[in-house]
């Protein structure tokens, strides 16, 4: 439906220039010829529609057999050059025959006398008018290819997209799974309805990450929801050692971010944080908007004495990195990523535009 409005809209511009042109030359071979307005307008409107007709047709197909980046520009020059001469002579031929015509029918003085200046005139019009013809048809060649081009170009960021979530998800630390499997063994013999519980959780995180598209965002919500699964798994592997602050600003909620942005943020909180005391400790997240901007917090506590996440501060996450990566091809300079450890919490922030999708 598309193509066929944009293919019935550029017909009727175009028509419509050669009409203003016939009301051009009309005019000028009304007040130059010495016949009347009305006679000259029947004269040249038909002969003008006829020429773009042929004009039409014949440079179109000639600009497909002819590319510019396959033939070589005296070829091209060439071809054109004699096909505007020879149309340009039919057109002087069929104005000929049309005005004969009209001097058979018309009364005495009343008809168009096809003179020699007018014949000249309208053959330098002609091949002038072929030639710009061949020019506009190159031009909508060459702006279809760009489009086309265009368009391959975000199928193909598209497809980079979710083989960029693809692997995502296959980075999900298998340690995660792996000792969530081997709590869920221990949790068997003690307490199996807890050992029930945790499975149930780790189905639903997988069964939400595999139900995500990398091209198609998901509201704040939805992330913060895909982010309580993993906490839930990983409080039943930590117990009381892993605490959890969240503060979600409600207007922030229904802005739109891509999959999983946050919830690798929290897994490195986890593993890179909690995971190294012995004592535990705290992950917040803190989520705000601020007028047209989302910012997003993740903090978490990290050993005084220990260099893990100094390795996160420097960006050799393989989480964070993966995040920086997706934002900037979603967002480019748009959206930061500032990650920094202040005595003992490690601390990443992101800001990205507040879009709702309205």
């Amino acid at each position: 439906m598309g193509g066929g409005f944009w293919a019935r809209r550029g017909a009727a511009l175009y028509l419509a220039a050669w009409l203003m042109l016939g009301l051009m030359l009309a005019g000028l071979l009304s007040a130059t010829g010495g016949a009347g307005l009305a006679p000259s307008l029947l004269f040249v409107l038909p002969l003008v529609l006829v020429y773009a007709a042929v004009c039409g047709f014949s440079a179109y197909y000639l600009c497909r057999a002819y590319p510019l980046a396959r033939k070589s520009t005296p070829a091209v020059l060439g071809v054109f050059f004699l096909t505007a001469v020879c149309a340009a002579l039919l057109w002087c031929a069929a104005a000929s025959g049309w005005a004969a015509w009209w001097q058979w029918l018309a009364p005495a003085g009343d008809g168009v006398t096809m003179s020699r200046p007018l014949t000249a005139v309208m053959f330098g019009v002609g091949v002038l008018l072929y030639g710009m013809t061949a020019c506009a048809h190159y031009l909508a060649l060459e702006f279809e290819r760009a489009r086309g081009l265009e368009r391959r170009e975000l199928e193909l960021k598209l497809l980079a997209q979710d083989a960029e979530l693809r692997m995502l998800r296959t980075q999900v630390d298998p340690h995660f799974l792996f000792n969530s499997l081997n709590s869920i063994s221990a949790l068997t013999a003690i307490d199996a309805g807890a050992a029930r519980d945790m499975t149930l959780q780790l189905a639903g995180f997988f069964r939400h990450t595999l139900g995500l598209e990398a091209h198609r965002k998901v509201t704040l919500a939805q992330e913060v929801a895909l982010v309580g699964r993993f906490v839930a798994i990983e409080q039943v592997r930590f117990g009381p050692r892993l605490g959890v602050e969240r503060h979600v600003d409600r207007e922030a909620e229904a802005c739109l971010l891509p999959p999983m942005i946050l919830q690798p943020l929290v897994e490195n909180a986890v593993k890179h944080g909690i995971g190294q005391l012995p004592e535990g400790g705290v992950v917040r997240v803190h989520v705000e908007r601020a007028g047209s901007r989302l910012r997003l917090r993740v903090e978490n506590d990290v050993d005084p004495d220990g260099a893990d996440g100094t390795n996160a501060a420097a960006g050799g996450g393989v989480g964070l990195a993966n995040v920086r990566a997706r934002l900037l091809a979603e967002y480019g300079i748009d959206a930061s990523v500032h990650a920094a450890r202040v005595d003992n919490i490690f601390r990443v922030e992101l800001a990205l535009p507040a879009d709702t999708g309205e």
